[in-house]
């Protein structure tokens, strides 16, 4: 029963780790914004989120396995880390810089905005279950 409660609040707990890693890349890809030859980051949040939450197209878990906790992790990253990838360059330069500062800001205004708006709903969830806990 407890894991029927605590489910909606494990996928938004992802929600909210990968919108702070999001949060660090774009403030990263900001301040490198005048770095010669510094090439800006993102991730696919919706991809990343689907994988944090083991679930693939069609459902199916994805993952590898440990059988050993002496065997090496093959995937060169921490669990729980999005793939980065690099942002098209929208403006080219001769520097070789491709942060747009633009998009940038735009983006950490609106990761900003979709962080707040997820501590609001675990912390108004968290609510309602302290509530139906309590019976008020």
């Amino acid at each position: 029963m407890l894991e029927q409660m605590t489910g909606r609040l494990d996928f938004h707990a992802n929600a909210l780790l990968l919108r702070s890693q999001r949060q660090q890349v774009i403030a990263s890809n900001i301040a490198n914004a005048d770095t010669p030859g510094y090439v800006a980051r993102d991730f696919d949040f919706a991809a990343a989120l689907k994988n944090a939450s083991g679930m693939q197209s069609g459902g199916a878990t994805t993952g590898v396995t440990h059988t050993n906790a002496q065997h090496m992790n093959l995937g060169g990253k921490t669990a729980g880390q999005p793939d980065l990838a690099y942002t098209v360059q929208t403006q080219p330069s001769q520097d070789g810089n491709s942060v747009d500062l633009d998009r940038e800001r735009a983006s950490f205004v609106d990761n900003s905005v979709r962080y707040e708006s997820t501590l609001r709903f675990i912390n108004g969830h968290v609510k309602t279950m302290l509530s139906a806990i309590t019976g008020q």
